[in-house]
């Protein structure tokens, strides 16, 4: 804006000339401070910080500026250049000299003095060309982004060096805008992350941000701002301030801070700015905030000094690390060299150090003569105080990244060949950058921001807001409980959130998450573990119970064996074919033991066993008891005249009849286990917090066939007892056998909506408790009456009792 107002100037200024001329528009500026020498440095800083509040409608000339501050950047840049001038090895021989301006802060005046650095005060003789010379090499300031931005953009098109010693804006990295900008600080680009991340780690996820309206301010902020969002902090509000703001804005501010709710405010400020906002924030009670700052006012004791009421205790922030130049401090302090450099300033500058007047007429009753004998070790004010000693070193580094290039653009060795001021245009600046940003004592500053050593910290030390030992809390909302999940709040930033619990089989992380399928959350919610594996295992109270009445139903049976043997040539024994009664006692045997196959930890091979061998030993059984009930009917129509039935269905009959019935089981089964095999399975289905560990059927076809067969013959079986129900009393086994596939079939129609709904392990127990219930009934209805008559009834184990009842042949 300002170069394309000179621009402007300049054409109105040639069309209204009449003569060819180069005469000086405006009042001239002249250096606060000078030295001639061989070759001259210039400097821009801010004397003063502050200024009256004017009328810049541009209808007339702005009236003077009227300043006040110290002079530690001037005497910094003062200090190099005696030190270079008494060298014997940088530029021997040639003299530095130098002239330093006051800007102010001003970027209207910083513009100005930096073109009289350039192009001098002189006008130029009617007729004479309007080029000349430049009067420096290099310009050392200024002290702000702002007006660097202002003096950068005037300046850059003629590729002068202005190297800053405490602009941060890191809009000024920009070489396509400022290509001849330098700087022996770094940017905020660096500060700005750092800040985010100290922010970050003391859990403030909720803040507030002041920051100064000017280019350092909202360029800081910006970057703060993205990065902070990047690591889940919020800003409530972010506000401007500039020191010319009205009473009503400012007042906006303070209402808007006080109706916060966060505890913690990060201030991108400048120190002038940080110096107004105190009193506001007094005047408005405005305390117990958590403050971060920046390098700009941080470590600046006249804040500290201005802060009667403790706004800022505890305030934490970031600062320039300290160095050391021997001997800069005592010559800052050594202020008596500054008055053959400037006597009207030095004169002013030694008034408002000891608070006295030279001159005695406008002096008054209360100001004290000055003297000239003034001890500055009886005062203390902000140029005693040594605490910016950093940002002056930088001053000084500046001075020597200028003198090393023209040490090495002169050609210098033993001595300068020449003391001639060179052209600046031939100033190479990349050369100027290495000996800046390049090996050596400033290779650090393009770096220092991103090491911040908080963790080496001792934490107890430190003294927060309010002189509390506690790190302050600052959250839009609280965290959330395990278990339970955050949801933002509507039209707010994703630090205000609601805790919503966590649906049932997931834990919070960032968001409710699943836990995957064979896991299942802790009590907590905030972890998943595996889900408990359940099976009927053999230390199963109800596997202990059903292995007990299987050995104890496989020993009956044996047992019955064994007396059915010893009796073998009874007359109820061979009446009761002796052959097929064996072949059923061993099947129920087997049936017995065949229910172990159900209980323990399911495996490839014991789903195949347990399915196909409780569907052939039931098969088995039923088929010598469909053999048995043939036979009484077939021995019944045997009796009667001129039967002969009995020559068609005799033993090898019988035999041949159960061995066909059980083949088609056992085809089916290897169909079953040939096609799809029962195989272990993880049943995740049934229930969500644990695993069911089972058999699955593979095909469930192969299932209900082999069960669908065993059901045909038993309804057979029943369907043939039943119509045997009407033989004679003594020759009774078919009622037994009609009661006995009652029971069977009655086991089994129940198991059928029993297996289906009962869960986990207990759809075994129900299988297990089906099949023993089945064998049961077969052995006590068709061998435990036999038994009795056996060992209790002797006596009717005859063959007259047994025949009493047949009817005779005539």
């Amino acid at each position: 804006m300002f170069a394309l107002l000179h621009m402007v100037m300049a054409i109105i200024n040639f069309s209204r000339a009449n003569e060819t001329a180069c005469n000086l528009r405006g009042e001239p500026v002249y250096p606060q401070l000078s030295k001639d020498g061989d070759i001259i440095v210039g400097g821009i800083f801010p004397f003063h910080s502050s200024w009256e509040i004017r009328d810049l409608s541009y209808v007339a000339a702005p009236p003077p500026l009227k300043c006040m501050r110290a002079f530690q950047y001037s005497q910094s840049l003062i200090f190099a250049i005696e030190e270079i001038n008494n060298s014997s090895s940088l530029l021997p021989g040639v003299s530095l000299g130098y002239k330093i301006y006051d800007t102010c802060s001003s970027m209207a005046r910083g513009v100005k003095v930096a073109m009289a650095l350039i192009n001098g005060n002189d006008n130029m003789p009617q007729g004479g060309v309007c080029t000349k010379p430049d009067q420096v090499q290099a310009i050392i300031g200024d002290t702000a982004s702002s007006p660097c931005m202002a003096i950068a953009k005037s300046i850059g098109p003629f590729s002068f060096p202005i190297i800053s010693h405490y602009a941060t804006c890191e809009c000024l990295s920009d070489k396509k805008k400022y290509p001849s900008f330098l700087r022996t600080i770094p940017s905020d680009y660096h500060q700005s992350r750092a800040l985010a991340e100290m922010v970050k780690h003391f859990g403030w996820t909720w803040v507030g941000a002041l920051r100064t309206d000017d280019d350092y301010g909202n360029s800081g902020m910006a970057t703060f701002t993205k990065v902070a969002e990047q690591l889940g902090v919020c800003l409530e509000y972010s506000l401007p301030f500039f020191r010319t703001y009205s009473q009503e804005k400012i007042l906006r501010i303070a209402e808007q801070i006080k109706s916060s709710t966060s505890r913690v405010i990060v201030a991108f400020l400048a120190h002038w700015d940080l110096e107004i906002l105190l009193h506001v924030f007094f005047e408005h009670n405005i305390t117990g905030y958590q403050w971060v700052g920046t390098e700009g006012w941080i470590s600046d004791s006249t804040v500290a000094a201005l802060d009667k009421h403790n706004i800022l205790q505890g305030a934490i922030g970031l600062a320039i690390p300290k160095t050391k130049v021997t001997g800069l401090k005592d010559f800052i302090l050594d202020i008596n060299p500054l008055k053959s450099a400037g006597s009207a300033i030095f004169t002013k500058f030694w008034e408002a150090m000891f608070q006295c007047k030279y001159d005695v007429q406008k002096n008054t009753v209360d100001t004290p003569v000055c003297t000239g004998k003034e001890k500055l070790s009886e005062v203390e004010n902000t140029f005693t105080d040594m605490s910016l000693l950093p940002i002056f070193s930088n001053v000084y580094k500046g001075v020597y990244a200028v003198a090393h290039t023209l040490h090495d653009l002169l050609g210098c060795a033993q001595t300068c060949p020449t003391k001639k001021q060179p052209d600046p245009l031939t100033v190479s600046l990349s050369e100027l950058f290495i000996y800046l940003f390049g090996p050596g004592a400033l290779s650090y500053m393009s770096c220092y921001f991103k090491h911040m050593p908080i963790n080496t910290v001792n934490m107890a030390t430190i003294r927060w807001a309010q002189n509390r030992d506690q790190v302050p809390v600052s959250v839009c909302s609280e965290s959330c409980s395990p278990g339970t999940r955050k949801a933002v709040q509507k039209g707010k930033p994703i630090c205000c959130f609601d805790c919503i619990q966590c649906a049932e089989g997931e834990i919070n992380s960032l968001d409710c998450i699943h836990c995957p399928p064979e896991f299942w959350p802790n009590t907590k919610q905030d972890n998943c573990l595996p889900k408990p594996v359940e099976f009927l295992s053999w230390d199963d109270t109800l596997s202990i119970i059903l292995t007990a009445f299987s050995i104890a139903g496989a020993f009956m049976a044996v047992c019955v064996a064994v007396v059915f043997f010893k009796h073998r040539t009874s007359p109820i024994v061979r009446a009761n074919n002796s052959e097929l009664s064996f072949l059923l006692l061993f099947s129920l045997t087997l049936c017995f033991l065949c229910s172990l196959t159900f209980i323990g930890r399911p495996s490839e091979w014991s789903c195949m066993l347990r399915h196909t061998a409780f569907g052939i030993t039931f098969v088995l059984c039923i088929s010598c008891v469909l053999g048995k009930t043939i036979v009484v009917l077939m021995a019944f129509r045997a009796t009667l005249p001129g039967s002969n039935v009995m020559k068609w269905f005799g033993p090898p009959q019988q035999r041949l009849s159960v061995l066909a019935f059980t083949l088609i089981q056992v085809l089916i089964c290897i169909l079953w286990l040939k096609i799809s095999p029962p195989f272990p399975l993880k049943n995740l289905k049934h229930y969500k917090e644990r695993i069911i560990l089972e058999c699955g059927l593979g095909s469930a076809i192969g299932f209900w066939a082999v069960l669908g067969y065993i059901g045909l013959l038993a309804f057979l079986c029943f369907v043939l007892a039943f119509l045997a129900r009407k033989l004679p009393d003594n020759f009774n086994e078919a009622k037994f056998i009609t009661f006995s596939m009652l029971i069977f079939c009655a086991v089994w129609i129940t198991f059928i909506p029993a297996y289906v709904s009962s869960p986990g392990k207990f759809t075994v127990a129900v299988e297990i408790f089906a099949i023993l219930a089945s064998s049961f009934a077969l052995l006590f209805c068709i061998f435990l009456p036999k038994c009795y008559v056996i060992l209790l009834k002797p006596e009717k184990n005859s063959k007259k009792h047994m025949m009493g009842k047949i009817p005779s042949k005539t």
